[in-house]
């Protein structure tokens, strides 16, 4: 367990699915060349893939 903390490995399998999901959504590559147009697709695209994950996310309510 003290090697998975020493090398971030638990932080970086938690970031393997979002790429993953990333690169079957909107692709393998940014389609834009310039910096500016870059970082216009990356917002739009994170923002298309959090509205969908809230979508599909499930609400969890206390039954007592």
């Amino acid at each position: 367990m003290g090697w998975q903390k020493a090398s971030g490995y638990n932080w970086r399998a938690l970031v393997e699915p979002d790429v993953s999901r990333w690169k079957r959504v909107i692709g393998p590559g940014l389609r834009s060349r310039t910096d500016r147009r870059q970082a216009t697709e990356v917002s739009i695209t994170a923002a298309a893939l959090n509205r969908m994950l809230d979508l599909g996310r499930l609400d969890y309510v206390r039954i007592s």
